[in-house]
């Protein structure tokens, strides 16, 4: 039978996959009289789908299986009323306070929270915090799996480079790669992860490895970055500094093609198992924890965070080496990830999509942007948050808004103003494109303590 024969026989549309598939079985290995009568039969599983699921001995188990999930979900559906989500800041858009409504319309849905630097994004917005049970959503974790922040304090003096930051930007100009494909290529950049048995676990992976080692090292376009700044630490805490004036290197930066190829593939996935009657909350699709799809994609996005430290690591590296340069303390920190946590003694699923970890002395870097601070921080652990921050000052104009309407002279004056030297980035990118750091940064002081400011002085992004 055709996918239109399955439909009309009222097989829905997101059980054809599996009525494919128990066709296939019928074929091999059931009874005759199944295939000569096979749309009174569909129909009959329609109608009476635990007399075919697993256990009853039917060859049309996956169908039979298919079909009660979807009836279970359109009763959790019925018994579910949409949670509340705590909301920190004033200057979040509507639209993407109206994408955080509907996330906590879906049955799986436990507990929610919005950061002050929030704004639209792709099923839920960048900055939402949401907790769900026994799932997980790949649009809630984000495209750029992992993307996270990394901070390394320099035995360099502060003096050193202030006098002449010639040989800083030829080392960022000759030790990072940018953009879309950007690579280094295979062997220029190493590290234990491309060892990790993980890469072999199914074929997805094993197809991504060979452009992950290539890419090892290098960032992506838009927001990501590295640069150097000072860090101005006044008081000594948990960093392990005394007070003073430091240089520091900063860079943001995820899992590359790697884990924009892992979050496309396990979307595509989990809408295709949404029962038609939700295709309403496409972009919110979830997989079951304990799922073959969802312990896939749980394996493959800890793989990625795990290879997007490695970036970082061997980012950082590359440039102490360059410059001779020992490291005398780090901080670093996941977004756009998910993590399994008690909250309100129940395990639920984290996930943060431009959101920071805050749990009670937990480190963290939250940047503003190019020319603007960042913050080393201290989690305080508020649990209506569940223990999370902003990961940055986040964007108050879209990208094509930015490009559009941002001067240029006004830009780099702005810029020249801070005493920043720029590289190369995008017109997108200014600061004039993001949020007020200080004020978001105001706005959870209940969720984080500010440890150490830093400045970015020479700036190294995607872009001319």
């Amino acid at each position: 039978m055709k996918r239109v024969q399955l439909i009309n026989a009222g097989v829905p549309e997101g059980c054809v996959r599996e009525a494919m598939a128990s066709l296939g079985q019928v074929a091999k290995h059931g009874d005759k009289n199944d295939l000569r009568h096979i749309s009174q039969t569909i129909k009959s599983i329609v109608a009476t789908p635990e007399k075919y699921s697993t256990g009853t001995g039917s060859a049309w188990y996956r169908l039979g299986d298919a079909l009660l999930r979807e009836k279970r979900l359109a009763e959790q559906f019925a018994q579910h009323d949409p949670i509340r989500f705590a909301q920190w800041g004033t200057n979040i858009c509507p639209k993407a306070l109206h994408q955080m409504y509907t996330a906590c319309e879906i049955p799986i849905a436990r507990k929610a929270a919005v950061m002050p630097d929030a704004h639209l994004g792709y099923g839920v917005p960048i900055g939402c915090v949401l907790g769900t049970e026994n799932a997980v959503i790949p649009n809630a974790v984000g495209v750029d799996i992992a993307c996270r922040m990394k901070m390394t304090v320099l035995d360099i003096p502060w003096t050193m480079f202030s006098r002449r930051n010639l040989p800083f930007r030829k080392v960022l100009t000759e030790e990072t790669r940018f953009g879309p494909g950007s690579a280094f290529g295979h062997g220029e950049r190493s590290h234990p992860v491309m060892d990790d048995e993980r890469w072999s676990a199914f074929k997805l992976l094993r197809g991504c490895r060979e452009k992950a080692a290539a890419q090892l090292g290098s960032s992506g376009g838009g927001n990501h970055f590295v640069e150097f700044g000072y860090l101005r630490v006044t008081e000594k805490t948990e960093l392990g500094l005394e007070p003073g004036k430091y240089l520091a290197l900063m860079s943001h930066s995820g899992s590359r093609r790697f884990g924009m190829d892992i979050a496309n593939e396990y979307c595509r996935l989990a809408k295709a198992r949404l029962p038609q009657s939700l295709k309403r909350f496409n972009d919110l699709a979830w997989l079951d924890i304990d799922s073959d799809l969802g312990e896939q994609y749980w394996l493959a996005m800890n793989l990625a965070g795990d290879y997007a430290a490695a970036n970082h690591d061997c980012i950082h590296k590359a440039i102490h080496k360059a410059l001779t340069a020992e490291c005398i303390a780090t901080i670093e920190n996941h977004h756009n990830f998910a993590w399994k946590e008690i909250h309100d003694g129940k395990e639920l699923i984290v996930h943060r999509k431009g959101a920071t970890p805050a749990g009670l002395g937990m480190l963290g870097v939250i940047p503003g942007s190019m020319a603007d601070p960042a913050f080393v921080v201290s989690g305080k652990g508020n649990p209506e948050s569940l223990e999370s921050a902003s990961h940055g000052a986040g964007r108050k104009m879209s990208r094509t808004v930015a490009k559009r309407t941002l001067d240029p002279d006004e830009s780099f004056k702005y810029l020249k103003a801070r005493g920043v030297e720029l590289i190369s980035a995008g017109m997108d990118e200014m600061p004039g494109a993001y949020k007020d750091i200080i004020q978001v940064m105001d706005e959870q002081s209940d969720l984080v303590d500010t440890l150490a400011r830093f400045d970015p002085k020479l700036v190294r992004m995607a872009g001319k």
